[in-house]
């Protein structure tokens, strides 16, 4: 008998424990064999199973019995482990590498290409020496099948411990995408190895172990961040679309319920924005100003209605930017090499970043009115339009494009930082907390979008504020007109660092209410356009 050509669908075992999973799902062998059982035992009535063999299965000598327990971290499991990783290391050299994985694989009959490798290797490669050791393997199976059981759970809509194709149906559904019972049994008959039209854990887990799905559509779903929250920045990554919802359009959809609680949440939070904007400009150490006497300020100045200057035009620049930053953000994905639906963080920051400056580039100008307008004293300007003529009339069209670098640069380390500590918050939650599902919990999302902003703003806080204050000078009468280098010379001599920290509360305080109001009006939304929802 060829032992290794028949190792894999038995030989994983359950790397996370499967008296849990037993428990959960009836249905779910903790054996590794495959087949639906009854319930386990309950624990007065718990005793060691002998387990017939089945024609090709990795099992235990004959007579051998196996408590489920020994299973879960015994050492049963701990042999299960060290077999599989002896057949993988091809050289013997203790440690695999995506040859190895190439050439293992094969012998036991399962094919993945070799980006799909390396994305397997370089998820599991801590020590970033280009293979993975014992260590690291069982810390990649156990946590990429932790990520695959909730995605069994949440394909599992009866709750039996099987997927039919009924249920795989609905669950694209969901995700937008609608397949026809003749589709979904053809992806049922990929993994279904005994024939039953059904695919129960063991199934699942053989098939999709050694497949880095590192982005798996139920947790995209349950994750969405960048179309969702709007904290009033433009600086944010764009989300990712399927090839479905771009087909079906739902990423327009997505796109335009973001793009409304964008505004909504602007306008909710305008006052705190100009306020901002005021103290950024204006606020130094002899002219000092506080929270309470700036709103007082802007009232008796220009009524109620003055605390919205420059919202106007903060809410008509949402359309062309997210237009213009998911087109290119598309078009980037494909010079830079990638066919994946679905990007790696380092290149989604690459990508996202790109297609920011180019959004940036083509409404910066608009940039620029917004910040004229949210500084203009009553009557001095018409509307937009004014405020535009005035502007070329005056300073010619290089004035639309001042505080362009700081704003560039800015983008970097916005985009970064966010997008770094919101996946790491994400996946903290994920390894922690997330047993029976991926959902987070609208709480868990708007704690880990809110933090994830302020650090990215607190990063890039001071070249927002340099930015600011040279799209302002020329409304400073006699004021210097200073480049990116001299003003931030400027204001360390004069102010001390912290000068460069203006306007940072208003800027925080902001940043909560931003996220619920754009949550709740997506949401909303959502259920206007018919966008797909669980």
């Amino acid at each position: 008998m060829h032992q290794q050509d028949s190792l894999m669908p038995h030989l994983f075992g359950d790397v996370l424990c499967q008296c849990r999973s037993a428990e959960t799902y009836p249905g779910v062998d903790p054996g590794g064999g495959g087949g639906h059982t009854e319930d386990p035992p309950s624990a007065s009535q718990s005793k060691p199973v002998t387990r017939q063999p089945v024609a090709g299965e990795w099992h235990l000598d004959r007579g051998q019995s196996a408590h489920p327990c020994d299973i879960c971290g015994g050492p049963e499991q701990e042999h299960r482990l060290k077999v599989l990783f002896q057949v993988l290391d091809v050289n013997g050299d203790g440690g695999i590498c995506v040859n190895d994985l190439t050439i293992g694989l094969k012998k036991l009959g399962v094919h993945r290409t070799e980006h799909e490798l390396r994305k397997i290797v370089k998820a599991g490669d801590k020590d970033l020496d280009g293979q993975l050791d014992f260590e690291e393997f069982v810390h990649y199976l156990r946590d990429h099948e932790k990520k695959l059981r909730l995605v069994f759970k949440s394909l599992d809509k009866k709750n039996d411990g099987r997927i039919d194709s009924q249920e795989i149906m609905q669950s694209l559904r969901d995700l937008g995408v609608n397949i026809s019972e003749e589709q979904a049994d053809k992806i049922l008959r990929s993994m279904d190895k005994n024939g039953t039209m059904t695919i129960d854990w063991n199934e699942w887990r053989d098939y999709h172990l050694l497949h880095p799905a590192d982005n798996i559509p139920e947790i995209i779903l349950h994750w969405k961040h960048s179309t969702i929250f709007d904290v009033g920045e433009s600086l944010l990554v764009p989300d990712e679309f399927t090839a479905e919802e771009k087909k079906t359009g739902m990423w327009w959809r997505h796109l335009v319920a973001g793009g409304g609680a964008g505004a909504v949440s602007r306008t909710c939070t305008a006052p705190l924005d100009r306020l901002k904007v005021l103290m950024q400009v204006h606020a130094s150490k002899s002219n000092s100003m506080r929270i309470a006497g700036g709103f007082a300020q802007m009232i008796r100045e220009g009524g109620v209605r003055s605390l919205w200057r420059g919202n106007g035009i903060n809410v008509i620049k949402i359309a062309p930017e997210s237009a213009i930053k998911f087109m290119a953000y598309e078009q980037i994905k494909r010079l830079i090499g990638s066919n994946q639906e679905t990007l790696g963080i380092a290149e989604r920051l690459v990508a996202g970043s790109l297609a920011g400056a180019i959004a940036q580039s083509s409404i910066y100008p608009m940039e620029v009115l917004k910040t004229r307008l949210a500084l203009r004293k009553t009557g001095q300007y018409s509307g937009i339009l004014d405020c535009a003529k005035h502007i070329f009339r005056k300073e010619g069209v290089a004035a639309f494009y001042k505080g362009y670098i700081p704003n560039m640069l800015g983008i970097i380390p916005y985009a970064g930082i966010d997008l770094a500590v919101y996946e790491t918050l994400k996946n903290s939650w994920l390894q922690r907390f997330a047993t029976d599902s991926a959902d987070p919990g609208v709480f868990v999302l708007l704690a880990c979008c809110t933090t994830s902003s302020t650090c990215g703003q607190l990063a890039s806080y001071p070249l927002a504020l340099v930015r600011t204050r040279m799209q302002a000078q020329a409304t400073l009468e006699g004021g210097p007109q200073m480049s990116m280098t001299g003003l931030f010379r400027h204001i360390i001599r004069t102010e001390g660092a912290m000068g460069l920290y203006r306007g940072l509360a208003p800027n925080f305080m902001k940043v909560i209410p931003s996220v619920s109001i754009s949550y709740v009006v997506y949401e909303h939304l959502k259920l206007t356009l018919g966008v797909q929802s669980r």
